[in-house]
């Protein structure tokens, strides 16, 4: 046995069952972790990596599931070798969160809304370290000091609420290591964050490591994170692993055709394609053979012979000097005394046919101000013309009739669908309130061509949300936006939390239905390198105001403003053929 080694999984296998159908979610993996390594397990949602974390950590839920067979061998110091499966559910509690912690992937549902942040790291140390209360209180202020949360003793009295994701998630990690762990495992940690928080919640988990002597399991969907932090990489696909090896080698040359699609699916860096490769294109060498060929590419000479003709008629809309603000205080009275500007100053056109991106950081208005367009949110002062029509001095009742011109798609398909309706009266229903087809033959045809239309069956028009997958789901929202012929559709961080393969899907179909229906886009996206590949131009935003604007690839290419460049600088390299 290596010397360094604190971990060996042998022919893992976990198993869930629901009623009669048995699900094999890991299926006989075997990999080990020495002491103080860092090592990726990447592989898209349900490919069985975080079943993976939560059987080594023994989480998982009896009798639905369970670890039907396997060796999980822990050795917390030299000479000293348990099988964590054979533990008392008693003497595991014992090495469950001091010896072998875990970062979950959501933070807001890990921390619980009805204590503060403070006593919620407090119990996990006051539970497994012989302190006291008060010591406990001094060590989770130091801590939160090291994780690089402002003010420690405020974050300590604050409530999840009251922090921003970012911060919610390192009072996640200062609570995994509160203990002093030997193993940390990181469940897609940085899942839905902006870039630049991306990138500092992954230097300071390196940082933590060096200082600590950890050793960390770091899962994701996404191949390019893990290229500059982690050694060793596991790459998962249907509950099996069918790559392994030094990162490096792996980035360099892979084998297996799933890793291929997953370092070839996010926006390549260096070109412009038309449409991106899919983990599916790689199973099949007919498909693959054609992707970074010249018909796939998009010249500089082709951008630029559409952007005359786009350019060269009028805008379809135009913002000027628009104000969104929102009150933070108010007096006694209820009269507020101090305000944000969420969307502050801010002018653009839009011209048909076009797809403006907007990005920037959370908070930084770009959500806001798609809300504003479509008077979602009330404007404080400014115009919102439309084809000419002033949105934001427009009647209630005239606003309603011209919104079957404007729709939005957002970010969480599930939260925009009623789980009580079936999709086929989902994507009906907006064709119902703006009385198009009325007849029930019409409108059902109608919705079965949406269906094929964004890549789904027939079959599926009686089925909830439920019963699909996130990119489904997405699409079943598209579908739905559709079903109006709008002119213009703002999609608000509508492919952030999915797959990066299902990501490329969502986004090629979008450039499809473009292409189709000459639709306009607006595309907001904390991701520049997803908003480059679908933009025409860019708008970057910081504080509610504009601060560069211009062609996508010459921003890319040549960034004046320093946020800008900050915001570059935080794309993780995720193509092969950059």
């Amino acid at each position: 046995m290596n010397e360094k080694r604190i971990l060996q999984v042998t022919k893992l296998s976990t198993k869930f069952r629901r009623k009669e159908e048995v699900t094999t979610a890991v299926d006989g993996i075997t990999f080990s972790l020495d002491q103080g390594e860092i090592m990726g397990i990447v592989g898209e949602s349900g490919s069985g990596k975080s079943v993976t974390a939560l059987s080594i950590l023994r989480l998982i839920s009896f009798p639905e599931g369970e670890i039907s067979e396997g060796k999980i061998h822990f050795f917390p110091e030299q000479g000293k070798e348990i099988n964590l499966l054979e533990l008392s559910e008693k003497a595991m509690r014992g090495y469950r969160g001091k010896e072998i912690s875990m970062i979950f992937q959501e933070p807001m549902t890990s921390l619980n809304p009805v204590f503060t942040c403070g006593m919620q790291v407090m119990e996990a140390i006051l539970q497994h370290l012989p302190v006291n209360k008060k010591e406990a209180k001094q060590r989770t202020v130091e801590l939160f000091n090291e994780v690089r949360l402002p003010r420690p003793e405020k974050i300590y009295r604050s409530y999840p609420h009251q922090l921003s994701g970012g911060q919610k998630q390192r009072v996640m990690i200062a609570m995994a290591i509160s203990c002093n762990p030997k193993i940390l495992i990181a469940d897609e940690p940085t899942t839905a964050l902006d870039v630049t928080v991306q990138k500092t919640i992954l230097d300071l988990m390196k940082e933590l490591q060096a200082n600590h002597g950890m050793s960390i399991i770091f899962i994701t969907h996404d191949l390019g994170l893990v290229s500059g932090f982690a050694g060793k990489v596991l790459v998962m696909y249907k509950g099996k692993i069918v790559e392994q090896g030094l990162t490096r080698d792996i980035f360099q040359n892979p084998q297996h055709p799933y890793t291929k699609g997953l370092l070839s699916c996010r926006p390549p860096l260096d070109v412009r394609l038309r449409d991106l490769p899919t983990v599916e294109d790689f199973f099949s060498k007919e498909k693959t053979s054609h992707l970074y060929e010249s018909g796939n590419i998009v010249s500089d000479s082709e951008r630029k012979k559409v952007h005359e003709k786009m350019y060269s008629r009028p805008p379809i809309l135009e913002v000027k000097n628009l104000k969104t603000r929102f009150p933070l205080s108010f007096s006694l009275f209820g009269k507020a005394k101090e305000y944000l500007n969420a969307v502050d100053e801010v002018s653009f056109s839009v011209y048909p046919g076009e797809t403006l991106g907007i990005v920037g950081e959370s908070g930084c208005g770009k959500t806001t101000l798609g809300r504003t367009i479509l008077q979602l949110v009330t404007s404080s002062s400014g115009n919102i013309l439309f084809e000419g029509t002033d949105l934001a001095s427009m009647p209630s009742r005239k606003l309603r009739e011209l919104r079957k011109d404007l729709q939005i798609i957002f970010q969480d398909p599930y939260s925009s669908l009623n789980p009580r309706m079936t999709i086929g009266a989902s994507i009906m229903e907006p064709m119902k309130v703006h009385k198009i087809h009325k007849d029930s033959r019409t409108l059902n045809e109608k919705t079965i061509s949406l269906l094929k239309k964004v890549g789904l069956e027939e079959q599926h028009y009686h089925r909830y949300p439920h019963e699909f997958s996130g990119g489904q789901r997405q699409r079943i929202c598209i579908a739905r936006a559709l079903s109006l012929n709008p002119k213009l559709i703002i999609c608000d961080e509508s492919v952030s939390a999915l797959d990066v393969s299902i990501q490329a899907q969502i986004l090629n179909l979008l450039n499809d239905l473009k292409r189709e229906f000459n639709f306009t886009y607006l595309f907001i996206s904390h991701d520049l390198s997803v908003v480059r590949f679908m933009s025409d131009r860019l708008i970057v935003m910081k504080s509610g105001k504009i601060v560069e604007i211009g062609d996508s690839d010459s921003i890319y290419a040549h960034p004046e403003n320093d946020y800008t460049k900050k915001l570059l600088r935080a794309i993780p390299g995720t193509s092969m053929h950059e």
